[in-house]
């Protein structure tokens, strides 16, 4: 399964968003299941990314 293209400007925004503040991105990942995407930023920071690009944090 691929990530919507919602999905992945979102994930490009979060991405400069935490290389802005030399935070690193420990994971990413794509649950298939609910087609989120999760991401882990620094070791506290946790994300999803819902198939119409909303975040949840």
């Amino acid at each position: 399964m691929k990530p919507t293209i919602a999905q992945l400007e979102t994930l490009y925004r979060v991405c400069i968003m935490a290389s802005n503040l030399l935070v690193p991105i420990n994971l990413t990942r794509l649950d298939e299941r609910s087609q989120r995407i999760f991401i882990l930023v620094g070791e506290t920071i946790e994300i999803e990314i819902y198939p119409n690009g909303r975040l949840k944090q």
